[in-house]
């Protein structure tokens, strides 16, 4: 009997799921349940979006881990926060401290590109001002996934195999801890292995216990310095122990009657509302033609990545204020450079990345938009033995050039590709929404909104769309199942179109919106994924 979870050979679809009290939509289906366990034992949507974070770092450690990133956008009693998780460079790791050990760049792997994990204190920083239940309950599912262990999801055992293959070309003692604790017989676990760890079910009790003060200043924040110094690592407890993530005030690009949602720079969201507020300067929604509307979908994305790749670092450190890179006769200008013809846009190239999205929704209206990464798959491919931390490899989007906006320096944050989004209609709330992976993000989020708010998608169907990818100058990926005669009009207008045999690198997407008219939830959940959207 054929078992391989991995066939797929026929096309499928999903339903979007419907849910009148509550609502969890994760990329891995045991996470959703912490969610949703949560949930039912009187949370609310922060303390669902927190469970399933803390719970994804131990079904899916090929994307995210407690030794990464986070950022969220929620919408609690009536008004938006936004939350800023990302972590700064140590205050050892500079320009010189780099070039030093022989590097002309940052390097993708090891001990350098390692930056401050901000997820725990995010977690712990949504709890204490928008949660609901104790913050120690919140990651009881997750200690009880790593403790009596999961079966390992088809795509993660994908990713983790191509994790070891990774880590595997490289000598240096300091990636050992990682094969220890993520492959300890040799090799990545199969698609419905049981996989399971003490030490991280006990790390998780420790942030549990301390509302994840242990991280920054305790016992794990030195077990993590040991690391590092016997390593020849520069991230030292003292760059942990005073750290705390932002509150931030989320931006907006009007498109289509709506509002569109994303947090400020570090992060890439930008890039997004820059897209969508061209094509809403250029009357998008008047198209008819599926040709031209892809065309300047893509152009926009591009001349939007030119901008973003050249001009965000930390807000303060921004040579041009976010405001006048939104200022609609910007983005008119902007748009006036899009013609029948593909562009060469100017700056920059996109990178690849791994990342969790996840969007929770509660009985009283409130809805979560959030979202973690190690960045680039697992991480730096470091392992703080001892405790099952996978630290994160955020550090290599640095520059090392003198002109760079987002020049490496110490204390400072880098550019980020994890954006979270969030949708609104007249002030009131419509629902989360985020694409993970790497500079697919904005890509992701553009191509999720105008199949929602332009050919009036439902959020299933809005994800199951195939989709596109801009990588480099006029060169632009397609999925395997992307139409061909879209890829061949768009060859025609000069794109170098490239048919993809995975969907792999496409982004994973969640999406739950509001329907007050029905009084219930409607969500969708990625294909290209393992997980699900669970109402209750």
């Amino acid at each position: 009997m054929p078992t391989d979870p991995h066939f797929l050979p026929f096309p499928s679809r999903r339903m979007p799921a419907v849910g009148h009290r509550s609502m969890v939509a994760t990329s891995q289906p045991q996470a959703a349940q912490a969610g949703l366990q949560i949930l039912q034992a009187g949370g609310n949507a922060v303390d669902a979006a927190i469970a399933a974070a803390a719970a994804l770092t131990v079904t899916e450690p090929t994307s995210n881990g407690i030794g990464g990133d986070a950022f969220a956008i929620a919408w609690v009693d009536g008004a938006l926060h936004g939350l800023n998780g990302s972590g700064p460079a140590p205050a050892a790791l500079t320009v010189d401290a780099v070039r030093a050990r022989g590097h002309s760049r940052m390097p993708d792997h090891g001990l350098l590109p390692v930056t401050v994990p901000g997820a725990p204190a995010s977690w712990a920083a949504l709890s204490r001002r928008l949660g609901r239940l104790p913050f120690r309950q919140l990651l009881q599912p997750a200690i009880s996934l790593a403790r009596a262990g999961f079966a390992v999801s088809p795509v993660t055992s994908q990713l983790w195999a191509r994790a070891a293959v990774k880590y595997g070309r490289y000598d240096e003692p300091e990636f050992r801890p990682w094969f220890d604790h993520f492959a300890p017989a040799g090799c990545a676990p199969a698609a419905g292995e049981v996989w399971r760890s003490e030490v991280l079910a006990s790390t998780l009790e420790r942030l549990a216990d301390s509302e994840s003060a242990d991280f920054y200043q305790g016992q794990l924040a030195q077990q993590l310095d040991a690391f590092m110094r016997e390593h020849g690592g520069l991230l030292r407890a003292e760059d942990l122990h005073d750290y705390a993530p932002e509150w931030v005030t989320p931006l907006s690009q009007d498109y289509q009657g709506h509002t569109v949602w994303e947090l400020p720079p570090n992060g890439s969201g930008l890039i997004a509302l820059q897209a969508l507020g061209m094509l809403e300067s250029l009357n998008h929604r008047a198209l008819t033609d599926p040709v031209e509307q892809l065309h300047q979908r893509i152009e926009a994305l591009k001349l939007a990545f030119a901008d973003g790749l050249h001009y965000i670092t930390e807000r303060d450190d921004m040579p041009v204020s976010t405001d006048a890179l939104l200022a609609a006769d910007y983005l008119a200008e902007r748009a006036r450079l899009i013609g029948h013809e593909a562009l060469e846009p100017g700056w920059g190239q996109p990178r690849l990345g791994g990342t969790v999205y996840l969007a929770t929704a509660d009985e009283d209206g409130n809805m979560v938009s959030f979202i973690q990464s190690n960045f680039e798959g697992f991480g730096s491919g470091m392992v703080v033995p001892g405790t099952g931390i996978s630290l994160q490899n955020r550090g290599q989007s640095f520059s090392l050039d003198a002109q760079a906006t987002n020049q490496l320096a110490p204390g400072r944050r880098p550019y980020h590709t994890i954006i979270p989004g969030f949708l609104t209609r007249d002030g009131a709330p419509v629902g989360p929404f985020g694409v993970m992976g790497g500079d697919m993000q904005p890509q992701g989020h553009l191509q999720v909104v105008t199949a929602m708010l332009n050919e009036g998608l439902n959020p299933q169907a809005a994800l199951d769309q195939p989709r596109w990818k801009w990588t480099s100058g006029r060169t632009v990926e397609v999925e395997p199942h992307f139409p061909d005669h879209l890829a061949q009009a768009l060859a025609r207008r000069g794109h170098d179109v490239r048919k993809q045999t995975s969907s792999l690198s496409f982004g994973r997407g969640q999406i739950i919106l509001r329907q007050p008219e029905l009084g219930s939830y409607l969500a969708g959940s990625e294909p290209r994924a393992d997980g699900l959207a669970l109402p209750w």
